[in-house]
């Protein structure tokens, strides 16, 4: 998309944005020529029965049976919870679509070594792949004195690493240093007793940032980019060449839930892909030459466009049909349909159940609104058919205590032990729904239409492809699909509808030689998933 003139704008925590003057494109609608084509049936993909848990600090892993991801897609437990059923069945996450842990949900002396080195021949249970790591802020700041990890304007006075020691060539003067805390992570392969002779790189299969402090001043940007490009550079060198390490920031875009038109025009923001050269003090600080002309999103091997929702994502009383308003489902797409198209990298979204802390918004100051069943469900559908990579399933909490009394302190009333967690039950049914029926659509040969998706919204008079913010402000029900071959996948929904009304919406695909054309009926808000072979022209 050609962008012809912008203007800087600052977004939230320093950010900053480039935003077109120009208004996306209009969608082109296409007149049906002649009579409708047969229309072809679309197969419902099965639901479970269950009754959501209503115990608090709770939530049942078996309304679901066995299922396992597609080894295309992953999706890292960083939940809460494990402990109500670890002890019963350690490997019950990855019969129920996860395919790695978070090293603070993983199981000491058993997947990961608790303390100093592991007993000679001890080995982690878990696999290079089922092993993840969040890297947080307090990493950086605690661990190694870089408050620059909790104040950006601090990037000019971080040393990348310490100058040699003049009496011993080998050895550096400083631990509190870039280096040192990025390179001290390939040490972590001591963890699952699996470092190679002579050295040690990281052997955990994903690598997640979680700094937050990539916005800065403008002045001092530049300052940013050579450190987060640094930082990165040194990351990957000590860890292993299969590890994958990405941040929930910089992305190429972050729209902060809002879905609105403009996004769609936007370039990508500065500290992705801004290069890094040398400033005043950066080369008598440590940055090296071979850097320069690099970027943060050279070195990333994924990029993490997500966003959480707020209470009023879930308010079904809400106003969800202006080009600002909250929307669980258009923010959910576009953010991957605007960020798929700014970078090639893969995708990997944090997933929250619960809305995030924001006193701005109404009933947003605690995280104790649980996603609704749809909501919830259909973060588990349609994410996987925006060509997404991965999810890292968050949540704030580790270990839950069920049916407990409240606590006596009403900052901390529906929190952790306090929450009802049957939204994990729905979430988990969605991944069932999708992956234990349609894996093999998963295979690497798929085709994700997102918002190329025709639909009809007339009975089949005229056609249009719509972006998630241009179905928000129409009011209209979600359609998307995942062409694989003969067959068609299609999730939709009519987002925030009441129980007892019912939608239709016409969906076809007329590329390759297929001629598919259906009638879709959406009860409420339910979370529509099915299957159809088409067939040729």
């Amino acid at each position: 998309m050609k962008i012809t003139s912008f203007v800087a704008v600052a977004g939230l925590a320093g950010f900053g944005f480039w935003y077109s003057h120009s208004k996306p494109p209009e969608p082109v609608v296409v007149q049906l020529q002649g009579p409708l084509p047969a229309q072809t049936t679309v197969v419902p993909t099965p639901r479970t029965r269950f009754t959501p848990s209503t115990r608090k600090g709770y939530y049942n892993i078996d309304v679901v049976g066995d299922f396992t991801l597609p080894s295309t897609k992953t999706i890292t437990f960083c939940g809460a919870g494990r402990n109500l059923h670890v002890q019963q069945d350690r490997m019950k996450l990855f019969k129920r679509g996860f395919s790695a842990i978070e090293r603070n949900r993983m199981i000491p002396d058993v997947e990961i070594w608790s303390t100093d080195n592991p007993p000679r021949g001890w080995k982690s249970s878990l696999a290079f792949s089922q092993r993840s790591l969040i890297v947080y802020q307090d990493y950086f700041a605690n661990s190694f004195g870089l408050p620059w990890a909790r104040n950006s304007e601090l990037a000019k006075d971080v040393l990348f690493q310490a100058p040699m020691n003049p009496s011993d060539p080998s050895a550096r003067t400083n631990r509190n240093t870039l280096f040192q805390a990025s390179m001290e992570l390939g040490g972590t392969c001591v963890g699952f007793g699996d470092c190679a002779p002579g050295h040690y790189k990281s052997t955990y299969g994903k690598i997640f940032l979680d700094i937050e402090n990539e916005g800065t001043s403008f002045g001092n940007r530049q300052e940013q980019v050579n450190l987060y490009t640094y930082m990165m550079k040194i990351l990957k060198e000590n860890a292993n060449a299969k590890t994958e390490i990405g941040s929930i920031a910089p992305v190429p875009h972050n729209s902060f839930g809002n879905s609105k038109a403009e996004h769609y025009t936007v370039g990508a923001e500065w500290l992705w892909d801004m290069p890094a050269k040398q400033t005043a003090s950066s080369k008598q600080r440590g940055m090296p030459d071979d850097i320069v002309g690099k970027s943060f999103a050279d070195y990333a091997d994924f990029q993490m466009p997500g966003t959480y929702y707020l209470y009023p994502d879930f308010d079904y009383a809400d106003h969800h049909t202006g080009d600002g308003d909250r929307h669980w489902l258009a923010s959910l797409l576009e953010e991957q349909e605007v960020n798929r198209k700014l970078s090639p990298k893969k995708r990997i979204a944090w997933h929250w159940l619960f809305n995030t802390q924001n006193s701005e918004y109404n009933k947003s100051a605690k995280a104790d609104h649980p996603a609704p069943p749809a909501v919830a469900e259909g973060m588990s559908i349609f994410y996987w058919f925006t060509g997404a990579y991965g999810v890292l399933f968050w949540d704030d909490y580790t270990d839950l205590t069920s049916d407990q009394p409240s606590p006596a302190d009403p900052n901390l009333q529906g929190l952790g032990s306090d929450r009802n967690y049957a939204c994990y039950e729905h979430y988990i049914h969605g991944l069932w729904r999708l992956f234990k029926h349609h894996s093999d659509l998963f295979n690497g040969h798929e085709t994700y239409l997102n918002e190329a998706t025709e639909c009809s919204y007339d009975g089949g008079k005229t056609w249009v492809a719509y972006n998630a913010n241009q179905i928000k402000t129409r009011d209209l029900p979600f359609v998307r699909a995942i062409v694989n071959g003969d067959q068609i996948l299609i999730a939709a929904t009519k987002t925030y509808a009441q129980p007892n009304q019912t939608t239709q919406v016409m969906v076809r695909y007329v590329q390759n030689g297929y001629t598919f054309y259906t009638t879709l009926s959406l009860k409420g808000d339910e979370i529509f998933l099915g299957r159809s072979t088409m067939k040729r022209k």
